[in-house]
């Protein structure tokens, strides 16, 4: 095979070729609403539903959490290797129908059981539910963002793509982290409220899941021939490419930076903020910010370069997260606004976090999956080899055992603190517990995300390098 010497690694040309319909795009967005929900809310809700709901200990449950994402390491891989070698023949479809809806009757089934001989037995029930719908997640998400690399040759045309995606992220977010729990306690709280949140997220889910499956089309990226290397071969041809083993190091770490904030976004806005009903607003500013910065990472990555880009949008996230440490309940009145009445000094101050959240997590989130379609192209380019699905189930195995690893890290400092579980519902906590929530979604993360670019240094050196 002939290898390619000199191929730039951001190419900026577009040509009608390489331009995706937009309708496309959004057929191939809205995937990551079913996606999102999946990955955000047990997040965010499964601990707090074990912990308060089934009298599961918050170390256990984290441990839960744990188990089915160390099985994702082995599957996501193979799933991607599956997927590749079926593609010539089937596409991927087959894997984002099946897995799409096989996630959402999984999630349904995660909050749909409360009745348990004890808090072990309900662990160990809640653990097995969600290994078997992290494997179906894994048939979809890792093919799904396969396909992500292959829509286009361009780079450009790539992050325009997950930009177009970045809208139905924060569907997803909004659904998963801001609905889904103040329903909860509007249904009144109980085993029924969990279920019928469960079943109206499920279904959306399977929805959204299913309109990608079937909307982006059989005959989309560059034709391939079945491959006849060996299975060794393959996972070789992955951990050669340097520059993916950079960033998907780096991802690993962030990952695990926003899995500790998701684990305790529950409790931070009920015991720290001190009203849970904030988090919708919160949920819904912060989206509106992701969304309404788009067109801004979009034009600063083709004018400074998507790694400059990164840069300022990681820094930017770490500073804004590591003002949570002074956040307290509102006790004043800042202004009347019509609508919501009277808001508090720190409350304001909650919503302006939101918004400058939501624009650096927008860009770093977006960059981050447009460096991964880059190393992925160059790999093509060079080595003249197509594994878009083995890569893809690579950075998606990572990600996954990040948000594994975020609630055990949350679940152990929050035990450390004196947190204190329950059943039936949330309890009053003490002084010491509200202060490692609070440890736990600014310190924590800000510290995390300053390693993983302390790895990210030696990304653009590793492309550079790349042959």
């Amino acid at each position: 095979m002939t290898q390619v010497t000199d191929v730039p690694a951001t190419p900026i040309e577009d040509t009608d070729n390489d331009r995706v319909p937009i309708s496309i795009k959004l057929l191939f967005g809205s995937g990551q609403i079913g996606a999102q929900l999946f990955r955000d809310a047990p997040a965010a809700l499964l601990p707090l539903f074990m912990t308060t709901m089934l009298g599961v200990s918050a170390w256990v449950a984290g441990i839960v959490v744990l188990i089915p994402k160390l099985w994702v390491i082995f599957c996501d891989p193979m799933m991607g290797v599956w997927s590749d070698k079926l593609k010539p023949r089937y596409a991927r479809r087959p894997f984002l129908a099946i897995g799409g809806l096989l996630t959402g009757l999984g999630f349904i089934a995660l909050f749909s059981f409360s009745e348990f001989s004890s808090p072990t037995m309900a662990a160990i029930s809640i653990g097995v539910i969600f290994l078997i719908a992290s494997t179906a997640f894994s048939a979809f998400s890792v093919p799904y963002l396969a396909v992500a690399s292959e829509l286009s040759t361009n780079a450009h045309e790539r992050t325009k793509v997950l930009s177009v995606r970045m809208i139905f992220v924060v569907v997803g977010v909004i659904m998963g982290v801001g609905l889904a729990q103040p329903l909860v306690f509007k249904l009144g709280g109980d085993a029924a409220a969990w279920q019928t949140m469960a079943t109206i997220f499920g279904v959306i889910c399977i929805v959204a899941m299913l309109a990608t499956a079937f909307g982006v089309p059989r005959n989309y990226g560059q034709a391939q021939a079945d491959d006849p290397r060996k299975l060794f071969s393959r996972f070789s041809s992955v951990l050669d490419n340097k520059p993916f083993v950079v960033l998907t190091t780096t991802y690993f770490v962030q990952t695990i930076a926003q899995a500790c904030g998701y684990t305790v976004v529950g409790f931070i806005f009920l015991y720290a903020v001190g009203d849970i009903s904030m988090l919708l607003p919160f949920v819904i500013v912060m989206c509106s910010g992701s969304i309404l910065s788009q067109p801004m990472w979009v034009k600063l990555s083709s004018k400074w370069g998507k790694e400059k880009a990164f840069w300022v949008a990681c820094i930017g996230w770490a500073l804004v997260t590591i003002t949570w440490l002074w956040v307290e309940p509102g006790d004043d009145v800042l202004f009347t606004l019509p609508f919501w009445g009277d808001m508090a000094t720190q409350h304001f101050l909650v919503m302006c976090r939101a918004i400058l959240i939501g624009c650096t997590n927008a860009g770093f989130a977006v960059l981050i999956f447009s460096l991964l379609t880059d190393t992925i192209d160059k790999q093509r380019r060079l080595k003249g080899t197509v594994d878009e699905g083995l890569f893809s189930g690579f950075f998606s195995a990572t990600e996954k055992l990040a948000f594994a690893i975020g609630p055990v890290l949350a679940g152990f400092i929050l035990s450390m603190t004196g947190f204190e579980s329950s059943t039936g519902g949330a309890v009053a906590q003490d002084a010491s517990a509200v202060r490692g929530m609070v440890l736990v979604y600014s310190v924590i993360p800000t510290i995390i995300m300053a390693v993983s670019l302390v790895i990210f240094t030696r990304y653009a050196r590793a492309l550079r390098e790349m042959k």
